[in-house]
């Protein structure tokens, strides 16, 4: 049982052009750390040293923390960096490993992310369409451009996990960890 070749040579390619949205998105949105920093500082400096606090920097931090932990999950997906109980899992042999993570991904992944992208592509565009803002602030800011990374992040991770099932697929069927091969 295994792979032509060429099989695993076109495996690859499919899963590298899958694989490419979620890394650049994610490398992209790893940039909103720039400014986030740079507000969280203004905003120390303007509190502390001169007593003169904005009512910008807590909206502005949290829509460039949430935007940037939403759009590098896809990133952290391809990585195989999220958190999960290795201790276990590495004990099985690759394909034990592909069949359990196939699994999951079909049974339990893609059915709460296809859920978490319909329901948040509702929740984005009523917001746009209201042209909504968030009231509990007093700067009260526009809340659709956040609101709309959250159907993005799902778009994305459903392509990451294709890929991710891909992989899994190989390990099953070699016996290998994807990474392992090429």
């Amino acid at each position: 049982m295994g792979l032509t070749e060429g099989g695993e040579r076109r495996l690859r390619t499919v899963v590298a052009w899958l694989d490419l949205p979620g890394y650049w998105v994610g490398k992209a949105a790893a940039w909103l750390i720039v400014p986030l920093i740079g507000a969280l500082v203004y905003e120390v400096v303007a509190r502390y040293g001169f007593n003169r606090p904005t009512m910008w920097a807590y909206d502005i931090t949290y829509m460039l923390y949430g935007a940037m932990f939403m759009l590098g999950a896809a990133y952290t997906l391809g990585r195989d960096a999220h958190v999960r109980a290795d201790f276990l899992f590495n004990v099985l042999s690759p394909r034990a490993q592909g069949l359990i993570d196939g699994t999951f991904t079909i049974v339990l992944f893609f059915p709460a992310i296809l859920f978490f992208t319909i329901a948040t592509y509702d929740y984005a565009a009523v917001s746009w369409m209201r042209g909504e803002r968030i009231i509990t602030s007093p700067w009260m800011p526009v809340i659709y451009p956040l609101k709309t990374v959250m159907p993005v992040t799902g778009v994305l991770l459903l392509i990451q996990g294709v890929s991710e099932l891909l992989k899994s697929f190989y390990s099953v069927v070699t016996n290998r960890r994807f990474r392992e091969f090429g």
